[in-house]
């Protein structure tokens, strides 16, 4: 296919530029000029073959998209969360699994070593995830334990200087091409631990998901354990239990909540830029009063998600976020793309079906985004229970 050139506008409707600084621009300029040049060109062809283009990681690392938030002495860029968030809006407008590929390195690989790991792993690890000459993925999923992961069987028994590790992990983005696995199992006692395993060692294999509708360009695998022994000092020191995979989480899913209505800004941006072109009953459809209401439904819910997001953001620069405020903007963001990706695909009429268009491989790819990282239900009973004061889980 050959490659179109990328007319990408950003819809501001509210002048929400006026409250970013000129370094939060720059950044999103920066990644909006690289996404143009070397991700728009060439993944639409990578998600047809549904082949990961691996030398994006090298480039994220390159333009600093890799733990943003993470100090620069440990091999981050020392930004602020509004920085990481547009970071995240512009990867994504591009392709959900390129913004995956970079939330998973960066919120699942890259700040526990740094939150919850000792001075020598950070040494060892973080430069290397930071740069982009390691990439990383994050073992929490089994195939028996999504949305519930108190019950993983994965577990860690002791053995001297080392432990033995056991288990399944699944739909880990990254997995097959990872030098390090930050993998999270159960002890003796059954506290969840967290431990970084290294490619390499032996009984550790990552075999890849084949037969994906969605999320086509980005490398999906499970994580296989069979008889793993991994070093104690590849234990993280500092968290016990499942604050530490949540604690993760919650910044993974930071990133989606901004990440997510750059696919929605994308879409919307395709239908608008359709509707003044493309003539029907002798005249540009964008003239009728249908597709008209479907734009500005799209803008609408653009605007107030943007606005969701950059408070959110507000919050986490000031520590002050909660876990369940990040839930609701996980929710809604991707809600409003799905929402969005749909109308905009209809709008397109059949071209809307076609790799022409960027709108269908959105749609898809959203499928995954509304579900990983807490599914649509989970993060609204989060709210429920956030609000009323009652768990609906149990």
């Amino acid at each position: 296919m050959g490659s179109k050139t990328d007319l990408f506008q950003s819809p501001d409707y509210y002048q929400l530029d006026e409250l970013l600084s000129e370094e939060q621009k720059m950044v999103r300029e920066t990644v909006r000029t690289y996404v143009k040049k070397e991700i728009s060109p060439i993944i639409e062809d990578y998600a047809q073959r549904a082949e990961f283009p691996y030398q994006i990681v090298k480039q994220l690392g390159d333009i600093g998209c890799f733990g943003p938030t993470i100090p620069v002495e440990y091999g981050g860029g020392g930004m602020d969360y509004i920085s990481y968030g547009l970071m995240m809006q512009e990867l994504e407008r591009g392709d959900s699994g390129v913004r995956s590929t970079a939330s998973v390195q960066g919120s699942l690989v890259m700040f526990p070593i740094y939150a919850y790991g000792s001075e020598e792993q950070k040494q060892k690890y973080l430069h290397k995830l930071g740069t982009g000459e390691f990439l990383g993925c994050f073992g929490l999923t089994e195939p028996d334990h999504g949305s519930d992961p108190a019950g993983m069987t994965t577990n860690i028994r002791d053995a001297g200087d080392d432990v033995i590790l056991n288990g399944a992990k699944m739909w880990i983005s990254n997995a097959p091409f990872s030098q390090v696995a930050v993998v999270w199992a159960k002890d003796e006692s059954g506290d969840i631990r967290g431990l970084i395993v290294e490619r390499g060692m032996e009984g550790f294999t990552t075999p890849t998901t084949h037969g994906k509708w969605s999320l086509r360009a980005s490398a999906t695998g499970e994580l296989v354990f069979d008889n793993v022994r991994v070093p104690k000092q590849n234990i993280f020191p500092g968290v016990k239990g499942l604050k530490g995979p949540l604690g993760c989480l919650s910044k993974a899913r930071y990133g989606i909540a901004w990440g997510a209505l750059g696919a929605a800004m994308d879409c919307y941006d395709t239908a608008l830029r359709y509707s003044k072109e493309r003539v029907q009953f002798d005249r540009p459809i964008g003239g009728f009063q249908l597709q008209q209401k479907k734009l500005a439904e799209m803008i609408t819910e653009i605007t107030k998600a943007q606005l969701m997001v950059w408070r959110l953001g507000t919050l986490m620069n000031e520590n002050r976020a909660t876990a369940a405020q990040i839930s609701m903007a996980k929710r809604n963001s991707c809600e409003v793309a799905a929402n969005i990706a749909r109308e905009a695909r209809q709008m397109l009429g059949g071209m809307g079906i076609t790799g022409e268009y960027s709108i269908m491989r959105h749609m898809m790819n959203l499928e995954s985004v509304i579900t990983y990282e807490g599914t649509h239900d989970v993060h609204l009973l989060i709210t429920g229970m956030d609000v009323t004061g009652l768990n609906a889980f149990k």
